[in-house]
């Protein structure tokens, strides 16, 4: 992965080796001590590979972010994690007035952190239309990300949570269409597989780019390098796990044969390692025993994707794993591949490669599913459209 110091990163370094008193390159970490010292944020100077990105880019821009649902559980972390990134100028922090942290208060508490960025909160009642109430919030933006909408609750299908969630997604995308239709915006709203088309479907009704609609897949791709690093005893920097298909259990399909790493792990290990990788989510669910769910890896996922746009719109084209628009597998109009990000957004979505006799097995069962939700997601734009 590509990974370089950010402007003032000597000044952040001396805070650093107060606290340690040691200088360790090229591989050392910077430790960013919390208040009470009792956590701390560890940011890697590797060098990246360039299907990766890291949370310092090397071209430094000047971008207006917003993240919608920014007090939320992934919304705070994503929100700080995008402070850090040197190519962000202004960060817009969103959320309705209900919300139990005031988006202004988090505003205020990354307002002090020792970067370039400008942080405003934003606020909206939920009798009020984002398009009417988040004119300042968005205009301009570069990127918006949206960590939004409800979780799925015990016996809920996958329909009941799309028809709820796609309509606090048409919300947002309707006042981006307005106010930063050039914007990219990452959506990171469950059924990502419904939630996609029904959006992008929307722009392109609206007459704008479907492309600018972007789904967050990161996460699955992150933890399928993690586990096969542990598997085989290497930095997860130096492994990478295109994951295609879609975003929710069976769609997600890691492509372990395309990583020199996770292709030595012996074919017999290969199904329960997928299954791995596709329950990661229901893992950390039962970890928190039902309290909470995967929120700091969803947050640092998601800040990598849009690291990624960021440093293509900022002239380094860098290519992830995103849920698209597509025509990579014919008849299915919405897939995730790779997918590389330059000054437009998206610039080129690539195709899936060569597939071992098992994974050409699974796309079978990945497209059988994902077919269907993606039809959901066309009907949703059909039956509606954009103010």
């Amino acid at each position: 992965m590509y990974r370089r110091a950010f402007r003032g990163f000597q000044q952040a370094r001396a805070v650093a080796t107060r606290v340690t008193q040691e200088r360790r390159a090229p591989l050392a970490p910077l430790a960013l001590v919390a208040g009470a010292g009792a956590s701390a944020l560890w940011l890697s100077q590797e060098r990246q590979k360039a299907s990766h990105c890291g949370f310092f880019s090397p071209s430094k821009g000047n971008f207006k972010v917003c993240v919608c649902g920014g007090s939320g559980g992934i919304g705070q972390p994503l929100s700080l994690l995008m402070a850090l990134d040197d190519n962000v100028g202004e960060l817009s922090v969103y959320d309705l007035n209900i919300a139990m942290v005031p988006p202004a208060g988090v505003a205020a508490d990354l307002g002090h952190l020792e970067s370039k960025v400008q942080v405003r909160g934003y606020a909206k009642g939920l009798e009020e239309k984002a398009v009417d109430a988040l004119g300042d919030c968005l205009q301009g933006c570069d990127l918006v990300l949206v960590p939004a909408g409800m979780p799925r609750k015990p016996g809920q299908t996958r329909d009941d949570l799309f028809k709820i969630n796609a309509n606090i997604a048409k919300e947002v995308v309707e006042a981006c269409a307005k106010y930063c239709p050039n914007a990219v915006v990452a959506l990171i709203v469950n059924p990502v597989n419904s939630v996609v088309p029904a959006m992008a479907e929307l722009y392109k009704k609206k007459g704008l780019d479907p492309k600018k609609i972007v789904g967050v897949t990161t996460l699955d791709g992150v933890r399928a390098n993690k586990f096969v690093a542990e598997i085989a005893k290497e930095h997860p920097n130096n492994v990478n796990v295109p994951v295609i298909g879609g975003h929710a259990g069976v769609t997600i399909l890691p492509l372990f044969s395309q990583d020199k790493h996770a292709a030595k792990i012996p074919q017999a290990e290969i199904p329960a390692l997928d299954k791995h990788v596709q329950d990661a989510g229901t893992d950390v669910v039962n970890a928190k025993n039902g309290k909470g769910s995967a929120t700091l890896s969803m947050a640092y996922a998601g800040a990598r994707l849009g690291k990624a746009v960021l440093a293509g719109l900022a002239g380094t084209p860098t290519t992830e794993c995103a849920y698209v628009a597509s025509d990579v597998e014919k008849d299915f109009p919405y897939f995730t591949s790779k997918v590389t990000f330059g000054k437009t957004g998206v610039e080129k979505v690539h195709g899936i490669g060569s597939l071992s006799p098992y994974e050409a097995k699974r796309l079978e069962e990945a497209k059988a599913a994902l077919k269907k939700e993606i039809q959901s997601g066309l009907d949703y734009a059909a039956a509606n459209s954009l103010a």
